[in-house]
């Protein structure tokens, strides 16, 4: 029988299970027996239109199916499907430089890098090419801080820094550019200030901006290399589609509770993001790493990737991830590499592309626009506000759309819990006359299913804005801040 590899995100619908055999001996066969087996997995694989959902992958071992006969596939004895959702060779331009152009090395760079110096697949040569090369980091957070710390430490010359946060005690386990008194603070000065610290000879060149289509192609213009540490889709197709543009290579990354993805996407050599990606999935349906959690040292392993694929790209040497998928498992401490192929009808990377310059990419994601009913007056409830209800024993439902670890960590007393993937199979044990106030961490998945309600005929449903957080600052600080 052949194995189905279950992703993370996936296997709260198996039962936690990873790996699961099943009967059939086609691709389509082996995934109508998981449905059959686990009915909650289809509408995440399937269309309504019966057809595999576009940004859904499955890899017969390591060969994309696409490329082989699609859902008519032969599968057998041995072999492994993957299933692979979205998740939020060669050398750059520098190391293309003849060695006479590049920049000689200062006395006390050659003591900083002495143990790169005496490697001979790096050599003088490499360490100057580093030195010449101009690398854009995207995003400080989880990835973007092991990535910074590595790269500035292995003295790539210019190092671009792009975010617009701030650091929070939340990002304190996992984003190691930050400690305990850098909260509050703007990320770019502090991981600026660790940076400097790390290696006084790298230029570091903040962009305290969000990245958007208007901004894109003017921050990435003179970069070699552009690594991905983005937290969210409409930012991820950005960053693929302007390294298109620009010719740059995309050093990719992503991870999700104990599960991680490396590659190197560049389109002027091998595919692209889209080619692997084409769609991203529908808002809501893939959780990111605030709702659903992140193994503290997984982003310290996969930013660590990134800056190995970037230090290959500029000095020349090795083999870098383009036309690979590199996957990581923590928990079973497992590498699975799958090969990637280039869509000959990608409307970016292609020969004859339908996409020529940025486009509005939340929009494309599906996130733009808020929807109507929650422009509506009585959409939003403040804390304050429900709190008034309570006390005066008003009959309304509290209902919390968060996971149940989330549920766990902190609660309204009294709130039922009824996380938002489960809605809409749930929906049956909510009463549509019932004044119901749905809540989640900050209020952004409340006011989707809010607004999901609403669309059902549960025309007294409203979102407590802002969430429990919001709760826990504005009424009860007994309530525990995550």
């Amino acid at each position: 029988m052949p194995i189905i590899h279950i992703p993370t995100p996936l296997r709260r619908f198996t039962g936690e299970a990873g790996e699961l055999p099943v009967e059939g001996t086609t691709v389509e066969e082996a995934l109508r027996d998981l449905v059959r087996r686990h009915p909650a997995l289809e509408r995440h694989l399937y269309a309504d239109d019966g057809r595999l959902r576009s940004f859904v992958n499955v890899f017969k071992n390591e060969e994309d199916v696409r490329y082989l006969q699609r859902e008519n596939t032969p599968v057998g004895e041995g072999d492994t499907l993957s299933i692979v959702p979205s998740i939020a060779g060669g050398a750059a331009s520098a190391a293309a430089a003849e060695v006479a152009a590049l920049p000689e090395l200062e006395p006390s760079e050659i003591r900083h890098y002495s143990r790169h110096l005496i490697m001979p697949e790096v050599g003088t040569a490499g360490q100057r090419r580093l030195k010449a090369s101009r690398v854009l980091l995207v995003g400080a957070g989880g990835l973007g801080s092991p990535a910074g710390l590595y790269l500035a430490a292995a003295g790539v010359g210019t190092l671009g820094l792009v975010d617009f946060d701030v650091v929070d005690e939340s990002n304190l386990h996992r984003q190691v550019l930050y400690g305990r008194s850098d909260v509050g603070r703007p990320k770019i000065q502090a991981a600026l200030e660790r940076l400097h610290d790390v290696n006084p000879h790298v230029d570091l060149v903040p962009h305290e901006t969000r990245l958007t289509s208007a901004n894109a192609r003017e921050i990435l213009a003179g970069y070699d290399v552009v690594v991905d540490g983005t937290d969210n889709f409409p930012t991820r197709y950005l960053v693929n589609d302007a390294c298109v543009l620009a010719g740059v290579p995309n050093v990719y990354g992503s991870i999700f509770r104990f599960e991680g993805q490396v590659s190197v996407f560049w389109g002027a050599r091998g595919p692209c993001y889209r080619c692997l990606f084409a769609e991203p999935p529908p808002p809501g349906l893939v959780p990111s790493c605030a709702e659903g959690g992140v193994l503290g040292v997984l982003p310290g392993i996969i930013g660590a990737l990134q800056a190995n694929e970037v230090v290959k790209l500029v000095v020349g040497v090795g083999e870098p991830l383009i036309g690979r998928l590199l996957l990581f498992d923590a928990l079973k401490l497992r590498f699975r590499e799958l090969k990637l192929r280039k869509d000959p009808a990608c409307p970016v990377c292609s020969e004859h592309p339908t996409q020529r310059g940025l486009i509005d990419y939340e929009q494309f994601c599906g996130v733009a626009p808020q929807p109507e009913e929650a422009m509506a007056d009585d959409f939003d409830v403040r804390p304050e506000e429900l709190k008034r209800w309570l006390d005066e024993g008003r009959d309304l439902v509290v209902l919390d759309v968060r996971t149940p670890q989330e549920h766990d960590i902190a609660r309204i007393e009294g709130a039922r819990l009824l996380p938002l993937q489960e809605l809409r199979d749930r929906l049956g044990e909510l009463d549509p006359a019932a004044t119901i106030v749905a809540h989640c961490h900050h209020g952004m998945r409340s006011a989707q299913a809010v607004s999901f309600l609403r669309r059902m005929g549960y025309d007294r449903a409203k979102n407590l804005a802002g969430g429990i957080d919001a709760w826990s600052r504005e009424v009860d600080p007994a309530v525990p801040r995550y």
